[in-house]
């Protein structure tokens, strides 16, 4: 089993990435899990309490059940992936059942973060943007996906994404095997994963 770990800030272009990877491999040969999954259920707070809660910090993610995942994965377990809510910020009762496969993608934003987590990928990918590229795709994303405004998406991004990037997510780079900086067209950079991936199966 292969193990893919593909960070980079919101709006990077991670998912774009992921698409063109599986593009060349069979679906019943790839698997993906979303670090947007495992954010920490808040059943115990009220919904103005659950907006108030910096989802940008990696303590938001609950590291310890993504971790227990991927390890059974790699135990050739069948896992039920919980799924996350951005309308209510809370998982929502269904799970996803994802059974093991010979490469497993693990994307999301602070995934480089936990040291732990970390060690358990083979390939460690970093997707690098432009800032203001980022703030765009992130606006259009929360306002037409997640039922926000334009008021709290950029309040948002001032307050908490901005600064929570710069400390977080931006240092993790350090950590990477490939950094890709983003182009829907790097046709060159996919190539050299794809060559990886084919080389380790």
């Amino acid at each position: 089993m292969l193990i893919i770990g593909i960070a980079g800030g919101t709006g990077s272009g991670k998912t774009t990435v992921v698409n063109q990877i599986l593009n060349d491999l069979p679906a019943d040969e790839v698997c993906v899990i979303s670090q947007d999954s495992y954010y920490k259920a808040t059943d115990h707070l009220s919904f103005e309490q659950r907006t108030k809660i910096n989802f940008d910090h990696p303590r938001a993610i609950d590291f310890e059940l993504l971790i227990q995942h991927i390890s059974a994965l790699k135990k050739e377990q069948v896992i039920e992936q919980p799924i996350y809510s951005f309308v209510t910020h809370n998982r929502t009762k269904d799970t996803v059942k994802t059974h093991p496969r010979k490469v497993v993608i693990v994307e999301g934003i602070p995934i480089f973060n936990n040291e732990t987590l970390r060690k358990l990928f083979d390939m460690k990918i970093f997707v690098h943007a432009d800032a203001d590229e980022r703030l765009i795709r992130r606006i259009k994303r929360d306002i037409s996906e997640r039922g926000r405004d334009i008021n709290e998406v950029l309040n948002r991004y001032q307050q908490t994404l901005k600064p929570m990037h710069e400390q977080f997510i931006e240092p993790t780079k350090n950590f990477a095997d490939i950094i890709i900086p983003y182009d829907r067209y790097n046709k060159v950079a996919v190539e050299i994963i794809r060559t990886v991936i084919n080389e380790c199966l």
